[in-house]
């Protein structure tokens, strides 16, 4: 896929917000843990991803109704959705210098169209020394659900069924979107969540 950026400049891709927090102690702290093992940016990037999806748990996975948002939460709890997820891993890279932004897909709910959609969020990383951007999802492996760190070919959680009116999205944004953030912020626990995610870009 043909990867269309939301800004040109990479610096943008290293922002600081209250969201992708990475200058929070706590997040400030597993960066330092990261740099002290990778020795490359790419080792680090894996580490961080792997973190981010192995260590971090899934709510809806683990049927909680805790809902964290920033990255800072996510970490704090050792949890949250795969929107969550993605702000943390975008701040543990960005934190490491290296420019992250934020994907989308539509997918169904529960596997068919009759339960619904919703958009399921990912990360997209640059690595100056391959000038290459490529898609990476933390959200976290279970019985069929598998994602990788890979370059290429990409290895992401969720195969996209177009006869089910899936969508893989192009975009890769600076920021989240905002429309995402306000509904996790509008949900009252994650089981409500689970039906106010936005359904499409």
């Amino acid at each position: 896929m043909q990867l269309i950026l939301d800004s040109k400049n990479l610096e943008d891709y290293l922002e600081e917000t209250d969201v992708i927090n990475f200058n929070h102690p706590i997040v400030s702290k597993k960066v330092g843990e990261i740099k002290q093992v990778g020795k490359t940016k790419q080792e680090q990037a894996q580490l961080a991803f792997d973190f981010a999806r192995d260590e971090i748990q899934h709510s809806f996975d683990k049927e909680s109704t805790k809902i964290t948002i920033s990255a800072s939460d996510a970490l704090e709890h050792k949890e949250g959705i795969c929107f969550a997820k993605a702000h943390l891993l975008a701040a543990l890279l960005r934190g490491l210098g290296i420019p992250t932004g934020f994907c989308y897909q539509r997918v169904t709910r529960k596997g068919t169209a009759e339960s619904g959609y919703a958009l399921h969020g990912l990360n997209a990383v640059y690595f100056e020394e391959l000038d290459q951007w490529f898609r990476v999802d933390p959200r976290g492996n279970k019985p069929g659900v598998h994602s990788e760190f890979s370059i290429h070919p990409e290895k992401l959680a969720y195969t996209i069924h177009t006869e089910l009116d899936e969508m893989d999205y192009p975009n890769v944004y600076r920021k989240p979107l905002e429309e995402v953030i306000l509904s996790m912020k509008q949900s009252a626990d994650c089981k409500e969540l689970f039906f106010n995610r936005p359904e499409s870009l």
